[in-house]
């Protein structure tokens, strides 16, 4: 029987574990933490067959120890840096390593897969693009990084008839074969550098998903991505459909084969679909999220009819400018996966201002000037949590913003806000932290679900 090691226990883990099993593979799975949640996973998994180690750090020599005397087959869950020692080790052993998008790629590869990728934006795309299609009757899960893990949809005994695949850099580094059938890249900004190092490394990997798509669709309103479109670099395609929201005449590449808003109307140079104000969703970010989706759903052959359906029927992604309640005339609004300075600031910009404003956890690297003259310009007051609280206040401080306190947990930044509300007489609170939830919560779901029972607590 081959052996196959898995490294994480996250959800995608579990899911790899699992087909792997299923596949005839004896598995071993290794995860660094120790939780509670963690051990009530391994006990399951225990259960079946598949021995799981805790608090262990992959190493490749190690493995062999445990039970993997001919280790064939690694896969690693998209939290697990690629460039870790033992994945480094265990490469030049000629051990076939890969990612967990990777395995559901050669179990799902006979159905096309679109692959959404992308700094920000890609939730909200992609869960409007399975609306879409789902919408016009056909079996087309959203996975990835969105909803289900990549192989709990290769788990299902009906395979889709579409895959829908929110991909981050971390998936797209570790699972190289994947061809969707059509690539959608959002937006391009600084993100996850501490991981990949340069800026040039992570739009390489970004890149190679778009080379590897028969056809593309790109947001032709964002600066980075104009420039790829207007020099025709790698990897825009010649008839890649380009996305603005800002009419025609602002089109990337060949108008004929482009997407935008013009008059209130989302339309090609021949056709009109349907009105921009379908989609209930706050921002013009928002727009270009819709138009992507649309051009999509138009290159897979969806008619508009089911088009215009989804998106009147669409109710939104949670944790993304999610209303939660409006309580005593203050909307309460959840926008935890703005977890980089561009996506916080889209956030901010989008909702009604003044707003008082949540931010903090686990910084990241990036350009934050553009945030900050958003936070000067639209919040009353921002209260900080986490790690990045001190020097968030610093920061603020330097720019002349008074308004700022550090309150360091969530449950007090939302009793201070219902207070400063009244005090200012805002109609908006929002959490939009511009920061990573790790070093307060396991991830940022579990952040946006602590913030939503907390103001759905308010008397």
């Amino acid at each position: 029987m081959p052996n196959a090691y898995v490294i994480g226990l996250g959800k995608s883990g579990i899911a790899a574990a699992r087909l792997l099993k299923r596949e005839g593979w004896q598995v071993t799975v290794s995860d660094s933490g120790s939780s509670d949640s963690l051990r009530q996973q391994q006990q399951q998994l225990a259960a079946n067959n598949i021995p799981v180690h805790l608090k262990e750090v992959f190493d490749p020599h190690r493995a062999e120890l445990l039970q993997a005397e001919s280790l064939q087959r690694i896969v690693v869950s998209p939290g697990v840096p690629w460039d870790l020692p033992g994945l480094v080790r265990a490469r030049d052993l000629g051990i076939e390593t890969i990612g967990e998008a990777e395995l559901a790629w050669q179990h799902l590869k006979d159905c096309p897969w679109v692959g959404i990728t992308g700094t920000n934006g890609k939730t909200t795309t992609t869960a409007l693009i399975a609306a879409i299609f789902q919408a016009a009757g056909l079996h087309a899960p959203a996975f990835g990084n969105i909803g289900y893990a990549a192989c709990e949809v290769a788990l299902e005994a009906k395979k889709p008839d579409w895959a829908i695949a929110e991909l981050s850099s971390y998936q797209i580094e570790s699972s190289p074969s994947i061809v969707p059938r059509i690539g959608v890249w959002t937006t391009f900004t600084p993100d996850h550098l501490s991981r990949h190092k340069t800026l040039e490394r992570y739009c390489e990997i970004k890149s190679h998903l778009l080379k590897q798509s028969r056809q593309q669709v790109f947001n032709g309103d964002d600066p980075f991505l104009q420039n790829l479109g207007n020099q025709q670099l790698a990897p825009v395609h010649p008839d890649a459909c380009w996305t603005s929201v800002n009419g025609k005449t602002t089109l990337v590449g060949n108008p004929s084969q482009g997407l935008y808003i013009e008059d209130a109307w989302v339309r090609t140079p021949t056709e009109l679909i349907m009105p921009a104000n379908l989609l209930r969703m706050p921002g013009a970010h928002n727009q270009q999220n819709l138009l992507m989706a649309i051009a999509t759903a138009k290159l897979a052959g969806i008619d508009k009819n089911a088009i215009a359906h989804a998106i009147a029927t669409f109710p939104g992604v949670p944790h993304r400018l999610e209303h939660i309640r409006t309580w005593q005339g203050i909307d309460f609004i959840n926008d935890s996966k703005a977890t980089n300075y561009d996506a916080a600031e889209v956030g901010l910009s989008a909702v009604k201002h003044p707003a008082i404003l949540i931010a903090g956890g686990e910084a990241k690297e990036g350009d934050d000037n553009a945030w900050i003259a958003t936070i000067q310009a639209n919040a009353a007051a921002v209260l900080l949590i986490g790690n990045a609280a001190p020097a968030f206040a610093q920061r603020l401080q330097q720019v002349g913003y008074a308004n700022a306190e550090i309150v360091k947990t969530m449950e007090r930044a939302v009793t201070r806000s219902t207070e400063l509300a009244k005090q200012y007489q805002v109609p908006v609170v929002l959490l939009s932290p511009a920061c990573a939830s790790f070093d307060q919560y396991q991830n940022f779901e579990q952040r946006g679900d602590h913030f939503r029972e907390l103001c759905q607590e308010l008397q």
